[in-house]
């Protein structure tokens, strides 16, 4: 569902990515760790079409990054999730699926929000009283609605406590279930090994390691991260 092949960038001269090439398919989640500068978010920006390589080619399904529309198959769910404050989470579910194409009743929107785990008596509250973890549930409703078919996260668990990550951790791995591709940058080591199949770790865009997550355990993983950055 996703693949990369010999995907390069550079800003001013200067490498960004080099021959990245690597593929993601149905079900699985792809962890890619490195530190910041080492290729991580441009990797997904230029899968979601938000800039363009300078070489390689970048497939979602069997379309072409930058020749064919990929929009319908991605979902992107940053940071800081853009939502409007002054909405409810039904809302901003409602005014994004509309965006997207799609239009639902009330009670498959409550559906959409109650599968992420967000509690129904919030459901109807304004965003601007959410937490994060909160947020991203509306974010990750938003990727269903969409259908989306691969949902790109960057670092999605900074900034949340270990209740709202462990709520986290299992919507992705039922998303997963679902046939879902997960594709996540994020410094979190401990819960790439809990969380993916596949982990990837980038130094100066370059993608020098690729392993299974079963094969590796968190402090082995820290240790290799450790010696490649």
């Amino acid at each position: 569902m996703l693949k990369a092949v010999n995907v390069t960038k550079s800003y001013n001269g200067k490498v960004a990515l080099k021959d990245i090439s690597f593929e993601v398919g149905r079900g699985e989640i792809f962890c890619l760790l490195g530190q910041n500068g080492a290729g991580k978010t441009t990797t997904i920006n230029i899968f979601l079409g938000f800039i363009e390589k300078d070489g390689g080619q970048a497939f979602v399904g069997n379309k072409e990054v930058g020749k064919d529309k990929i929009n319908q198959l991605t979902a992107y769910i940053p940071e800081t999730v853009q939502l409007y404050s002054n909405l409810s989470g039904i809302e901003n579910l409602d005014f994004f699926s509309r965006l997207a194409g799609f239009t639902y009743t009330t009670q498959q929107l409550e559906e959409f929000l109650t599968k992420t785990g967000l509690q129904q008596d919030a459901q109807h509250k304004r965003l601007s009283s959410y937490s994060k973890g909160m947020r991203q549930k509306v974010g990750i409703a938003v990727a269903l609605a969409k259908n989306a078919e691969v949902i790109f996260m960057d670092e999605p668990t900074s900034g949340l406590d270990p209740k709202a990550t462990a709520e986290f951790t299992k919507i992705c791995k039922e998303l997963a279930g679902l046939g879902k591709v997960i594709f996540m940058a994020t410094h979190d080591i401990f819960n790439a090994v809990e969380l993916g199949t596949t982990i990837g770790i980038m130094k100066e865009g370059v993608l020098a390691q690729q392993l299974k997550a079963n094969e590796i355990d968190a402090g082995q993983l820290n240790q290799l991260y450790l010696e490649t950055i």
